[in-house]
């Protein structure tokens, strides 16, 4: 597909009940997206890619070894905020208890590099009724090649009621993905000894070389002693 999911995309809010569960379309895409065991690039996600998804779906960016903020955000998402959250903290829509917790299980997505799954209930108060989600966050490479970027979405479930609604963690896995091992070196084969050479000797307690002289052929005698 010739367009990508830019800055710009909006996703309007489906109801639940017309829409395919979005974790399992969002694996299924990315997946899609893999050449071997490599990671997809942003620059391939298409938003018609993830149609039916595309409400619950946001982009982060790793700014910081334990920060990252969102670049795109569904619907669903500024709904249970009450605010547009592009450009917030990933930890935003965490309650301050679980954001440490977050953050750690976050950075292995862009490290190991790994995938994120999480059971999330929301915070309960007067207005608040309950809420819950499941997150799911996949890494992406970014325009320079580096793991820097994660694809995600949230399956929320109940009403929103009063906003904000910040979400503790209930459940989370981490699962490393199968990155290809570094070919062995050849062994070196038996009684097998490296070539050194003569100026590539470390000479750091080396005294100077003495310089050869041959010996000298004996001259004749200037005087003879004649009888």
């Amino acid at each position: 597909m010739t367009s990508i999911f830019t800055e710009t995309d909006q996703a309007e809010s489906l109801p639940n009940k017309s829409r395919p569960d979005p974790l399992p379309q969002l694996t299924a895409y990315w997946e899609a997206l893999r050449e071997g065991d490599n990671i997809p690039h942003r620059a391939q996600i298409s938003p018609r890619g993830i149609e039916a998804a595309l409400s619950s779906t946001f982009l982060i960016e790793r700014v910081a070894p334990n920060v990252s903020r969102f670049r795109i955000a569904g619907m669903e998402l500024a709904d249970f905020m009450g605010m547009e959250v592009r450009g917030l903290p990933f930890s935003a829509i965490f309650g301050p208890e679980a954001r440490h917790d977050v953050a750690d299980k976050l950075s292995r997505v862009f490290d190991d590099p790994a995938r994120l799954t999480m059971e999330l209930v929301a915070e309960r108060g007067l207005g608040r009724p309950a809420l819950t989600a499941r997150m799911l966050v996949l890494p992406l490479l970014d325009t320079q090649g580096r793991i820097a970027m994660a694809l995600g979405c949230m399956a929320i479930e109940g009403k929103v009621g009063r906003s904000p609604r910040r979400f503790d963690v209930a459940k989370a896995t981490v699962s490393r993905i199968y990155q290809p091992a570094p070919a062995p070196l050849p062994e070196k084969p038996t009684g097998f000894q490296p070539l050194v050479l003569e100026s590539s000797k470390p000479r750091a307690f080396a005294e100077d070389a003495t310089p050869f002289e041959a010996p000298r052929a004996k001259s004749a005698p200037y005087l003879r002693v004649v009888k």
